[in-house]
């Protein structure tokens, strides 16, 4: 199981504390088709220490790249693409294990972004399928109990049953090449501040 400590929240964090704005939509707004996958702006989505792959208590969040030309979609941006770069990590520990991943699914509030399933669609170059219920974790819990007692005989019925998709995105190659690229950088900044976080404690 890949477990971000943040994941949502970091983007949560970005608007209500630092831009002070409830409005996400409008902040993901200025976001363009041609400004994915070329963001020189990193983010570290570790603002709590990190679980899943770096179980790292003293990982911090960074924000890396910034310059004069940096503006505050840039900033938005690297949020939600640095939550899709931790999933990939995660994603590329299953995939070392040799766990065949070609779809995935999402729900919860944040899943609503079109963006964000955008972005998530092309760093991880898999189809997403956006789930009707929003209640995850409680959801999967409850079709667990369902097959505990007899009332499914799998799990893999229980989803059958269960589990509807409103929607999918698809993956863009010539973007989840761009991602690709940018996610080879992303990967280089924990191993290269693991040494430092502690200090920062």
């Amino acid at each position: 199981m890949g477990c971000m400590l943040s994941a949502a929240s970091c983007n949560k964090w970005l608007c209500d504390n630092i831009l002070e704005t409830a409005d996400y939509a409008a902040e993901q707004a200025g976001i363009t088709d041609d400004m994915l996958g070329k963001n020189h702006v990193f983010f570290l989505p570790y603002l709590m220490g990190e679980r899943s792959p770096n179980n790292d208590v003293n990982a911090r969040g960074t924000f890396t790249g910034i310059t004069l030309y940096t503006a505050r979609t840039d900033f938005v941006q690297a949020v939600l693409e640095g939550v899709a770069f931790a999933i990939r990590d995660c994603f590329e520990v299953a995939k070392s294990l040799g766990l065949p991943v070609g779809r995935s699914k999402l729900c919860g509030g944040r899943a609503k972004s079109p963006l964000w399933r955008k972005i998530f669609a092309n760093v991880l170059g898999i189809p997403l399928e956006m789930v009707r219920t929003e209640q995850g974790p409680g959801y999967g819990a409850a079709m667990l109990a369902m097959v505990g007692s007899g009332v499914f005989e799998s799990v893999e019925a229980a989803s059958d049953a269960l589990v509807e998709v409103s929607s999918v995105t698809e993956p863009d190659p010539a973007l989840t090449a761009r991602y690709e690229a940018q996610y080879q950088k992303y990967r280089k900044i924990y191993p290269a501040l693991r040494d430092v976080f502690p200090a920062l404690r």
